[in-house]
């Protein structure tokens, strides 16, 4: 509650990380207090709904489902008219926009010279969640629209800027409703770390996109009801009374379908988000963890090794992509794809191999209607786009049976296929190395989880989607004792703190194997250093989603994960 006489100066308080002072100007404390005071209320009341929905599955077995018949689900409506940069066929290149270089080297075309048609500016699933991500975020995101955007990256002797031509339009993808930005207070009580980034986005590098006529886009993450998604409108709306220069500013906001209650609710999300709707996102990594959680207590919901279930071949996963592009085709709205997370490797043979993995998924998503999917690097970035473009210029339109929802009804199935130790050992490689990288401030991590292993496997661009869902897969099978098909042991927690250990000694062996010098030895003893705390972080992590509790990893500050590092093993 807003305490009466005291200034939004005097009321906000946040850590002086470099940067953050020319951001958090009075008027722009101000307007933050402002929406603090009026939403922040609303916030904790649909956190608790989301909490009611998670405790109903997991204690009585009453899973999410549709909601009642509405004007949302049976009206004539449309969507506002899609901008027509959103309705491009192609590729968006997707990556942290706090880590400066890469941000650049997205907005960059690739080799083939040719640009994305859209950047994914993430701070959300790929940034490191810190005040300081967010800051640098929002002096990026400026500098960019600006053009203005340069780094010199000292230790590799390397300067970026952004190369001559048009840009990609941009998609902003800000922390969602579920966290908090501890290190931003008002009345000491912490900020929605989704307000907090919708708001710097807005004042700042929508001020800059609605003074060049741009159009300002989200992407809204993790959201589970229609009521999150009428949050976002009316924070939106107030943004533009309380702020002139976005008066008339095109905003527009695509929805990430990464939860399951969300699965149940598209249309009713788009009808929500009423002047700011423009379309819907096939998340896959969140969509498979949000599953695992609301199935995690149900000893007969196991899944099969997560690498081996495909959106393509898994009917009832790809009925749920198609019921989304359905109703996009029903409301007028923008149905985008999924991430190729491949990256590039010194080996042609590896790069092959990526490139025809990537080009069939997207030829998948192309024929289902999707315009435009993800991509995690430039290197793949024309494969990748090359289906979408190809098949909207042959003059191929999706047909009319592809418009009715009704014939992609939404079924929660157990997919088919092996259990095994070593599907959780690529899971447990993955979430150390993962860990690794967050904790030297990176949310996004390329990662090989079958390094010296037979076989042709590009490394991944790995985030915390994945992360999270590597934990809740680990997890089930403990919970549930599960056997596996290739090993008579049983999973509980004892095996996997031994799979633990075993590749946290085959990482580092294999790491100090490419030590020359004193300069390497130092970065090596780092890096040891982080993985050994990385293990003990996985070990807390796993337990936690064993006992139910799902909390993120982007909920624990720096401070909490050295605390846990510290600690004594969990059992």
């Amino acid at each position: 509650m807003a305490t009466t006489g005291r200034s939004a100066t005097e009321r906000l308080h946040y850590a002086r990380v470099e940067g953050a002072e020319a951001l958090f100007t009075p008027a722009f404390a101000e307007y933050l207090v402002r929406l603090h005071d009026e939403f922040a209320p609303r916030i904790r009341v649909l956190r608790n709904k989301r909490a009611e929905v998670l405790t109903r599955a997991l204690n009585h077995g009453i899973m999410p489902t549709h909601p009642p018949v509405s004007e949302a689900n049976t009206g004539a409506w449309q969507v506002p008219p899609v901008p027509e940069e959103l309705e491009k066929p192609g590729i968006e290149i997707s990556g942290p926009c706090s880590i400066t270089g890469m941000f650049i080297n997205a907005l960059n075309p690739g080799p083939e010279g040719e640009r994305a048609e859209g950047d994914l500016d993430d701070d959300e699933d790929s940034a490191g969640h810190r005040l300081i991500d967010t800051v640098r975020a929002a002096h990026n995101r400026l500098a960019a629209v600006n053009r203005e955007l340069t780094y010199l990256d000292q230790e590799k002797g390397k300067e970026y800027k952004i190369a001559e031509g048009e840009l990609p339009f941009f998609m902003h993808r800000e922390r969602g409703l579920h966290l908090d930005e501890p290190e931003v207070t008002v009345d000491r009580v912490a900020v929605s770390a989704a307000i907090l980034g919708t708001a710097l986005t807005l004042f700042y590098a929508g001020r800059a996109q609605a003074g060049r006529g741009q159009g300002i886009y989200f992407y809204l993450p993790k959201l589970e009801a229609a009521d999150e998604a009428a949050l976002y409108r009316d924070l939106f709306a107030r943004s533009q009374e309380f702020l002139p220069f976005l008066g008339s500013a095109v905003i527009r906001t695509i929805v990430l379908v990464e939860s399951l209650p969300c699965v149940y609710q598209m249309e009713e999300m788009l009808h929500a988000l009423g002047p700011y709707a423009a379309g819907l996102n096939a998340a896959r990594w969140d969509l498979k963890a949000s599953m695992f959680e609301y199935v995690m207590a149900d000893p007969k919901s196991v899944w099969p090794d997560r690498f081996g279930v495909d959106i393509k071949t898994t009917p009832f996963l790809s009925n749920i992509f198609r019921r989304l592009v359905a109703i996009c085709l029903k409301r007028g709205a923008a149905p985008i794809g999924g991430m190729a997370t491949a990256l590039p490797s010194p080996d042609p043979e590896v790069n092959r191999v990526a490139a025809e993995a990537i080009r069939a998924d997207k030829e998948w998503e192309a024929q289902q209607g999707f315009l435009r999917a993800w991509v995690a690097h430039i290197f793949h970035m024309k494969t990748a786009a090359e289906p979408f473009k190809t098949l909207r210029a042959s003059g191929w339109t999706p047909t009319p049976e592809m418009a009715n929802p009704d014939n992609y009804p939404v079924k929660i199935e157990v997919p088919a296929g092996p259990i095994t130790v070593e599907g959780t050992r690529r899971n447990v490689r993955m979430v150390i190395e993962y860990l690794e990288g967050w904790l030297n401030g990176r949310g996004a991590k390329g990662i090989d989880s079958l390094a010296g292993k037979p076989g042709v496997h590009p490394a991944l661009m790995e985030d915390l989607a994945t992360g999270r869902m590597s934990v809740a897969q680990i997890a089930q099978r403990i919970r549930h004792k599960v056997r596996a098909s290739d090993d008579p042991a049983v999973h509980d927690f004892a095996l996997v703190k031994r799979l633990l250990q075993e590749e946290v000694e085959d990482i580092l062996t294999r790491l100090q194997a490419t030590v020359k010098d004193d300069r390497g030895r130092k970065a090596y003893a780092e890096a040891e250093e982080r993985y050994r705390k990385a293990v003990k972080i996985a070990m807390r992590w796993i337990l936690n989603y064993t006992e139910l509790n799902y909390r993120s990893l982007g909920s624990y500050t720096r401070a909490d994960l050295e605390a846990i590092a510290a600690a004594p093993d969990v059992s």
